[in-house]
C-alpha cells in the first residue's frame, strides 16, 4: 500500500484502500493466524512514519517535474534502484536477512511433520544458510517436495545475491571523482619527474663528453671551459 502511495503521489492511505487490497490484507491476516511465528514476540509498528519520511524524496513536486521531463516513471522499480544506489549495503543486508528468516520459517513448516530434526527453527536456518551460500554439507537435507523447492529457490537467489555483493564491493573499492583527480595529479607529477630525470641523464652524458673532448682531444687545454663543463656536470648529477 505504501508503494502504491509513492507511485501515485498519494498522501492519504485511505485513497489507496480498495476492496481487492482489503481482501488481500484479510487473507494475509488469516494465513498469519494459522501459521504464527514460533515463540512469543511483541512488535512496535513504526514503519508508517519511516516510510512517509523516506518517501518525500519521491513525492516532491520538483522531483516529479524532473522525472516527467526525462520520461522517468516513479514506480517501484525506480524506487528500488534509487535505494540500491544510495545505500546498497543496507538494502542487500535487509533483503538477505529477511529472505533467510522467511525461508527458514517456511522450510520448518514444510518439514516439521516429516522429520523431528526440522522442527527446530535453528536447524532450518542452518539448512537455508548453507544452501544459499552454495556450500551444501549434506548433514541436513529436505525430505518433502515443498522443502526441496524452497532449497532450490534459496540456491538460485543465493547465486544472484552473491553477484550483487561482489558488484557492491567492487563499487565501494572504486575511486571517487575527487580521488581520481588526486590520483591523476600524482601520476602526472611522477611522469614529470621521470622526464626531468631523463633530461638530467642526457645532460650528464653531454657534459662528460665535453669534458673528455676539451681535455683529451685538444692540443691546448682551455681550463676555464673545462671548469665550466665540470660545474655543469655536477649540477646535472645533483639536480
Amino acid at each position: 500500500m505504501q508503494l502504491f502511495m509513492i507511485d501515485n503521489c498519494v498522501d492519504d492511505w485511505r485513497i489507496a484502500m480498495t476492496s481487492q487490497r482489503m481482501g488481500l490484507i484479510v487473507l494475509e491476516l488469516v494465513i498469519c493466524s494459522m501459521h504464527p511465528i514460533p515463540g512469543e514476540y511483541s512488535f512496535v509498528w513504526t514503519t508508517k512514519l519511516a516510510n512517509r519520511g523516506g518517501s518525500k524524496l519521491f513525492t516532491d513536486a520538483s522531483s516529479r517535474s524532473i522525472g516527467a521531463l526525462n520520461r522517468i516513471n516513479f514506480n517501484t522499480r525506480f524506487v528500488l534502484k534509487t535505494l540500491m544506489t544510495i545505500c546498497p549495503g543496507t538494502c542487500l543486508m535487509v533483503f538477505l536477512v529477511s529472505l533467510w528468516i522467511i525461508g527458514s520459517w517456511t522450510m520448518r513448516l514444510c518439514e516439521r511433520y516429516h522429520d523431528e530434526e526440522h522442527a527446530n527453527l535453528l536447524n532450518t536456518m542452518w539448512l537455508v544458510a548453507i544452501t544459499f551460500l552454495s556450500i551444501g554439507y549434506g548433514d541436513i537435507v529436505p525430505n518433502t517436495y515443498c522443502g526441496r523447492g524452497i532449497a532450490v529457490c534459496s540456491g538460485l537467489i543465493g547465486a544472484g545475491c552473491t553477484a550483487l555483493v561482489v558488484a557492491v564491493i567492487a563499487r565501494k573499492l572504486e575511486l571517487s571523482r575527487a580521488e581520481k583527480h588526486v590520483h591523476n595529479f600524482m601520476m602526472d607529477t611522477q611522469l614529470t619527474k621521470r622526464v626531468s630525470l631523463k633530461n638530467a641523464a642526457a645532460n650528464v652524458l653531454r657534459e662528460t663528453w665535453l669534458i673528455y673532448k676539451n681535455t683529451k682531444l685538444t692540443k691546448k687545454i682551455n681550463t676555464s671551459r673545462v671548469r665550466t663543463h665540470q660545474r655543469k656536470f655536477l649540477l646535472a648529477i645533483y639536480r
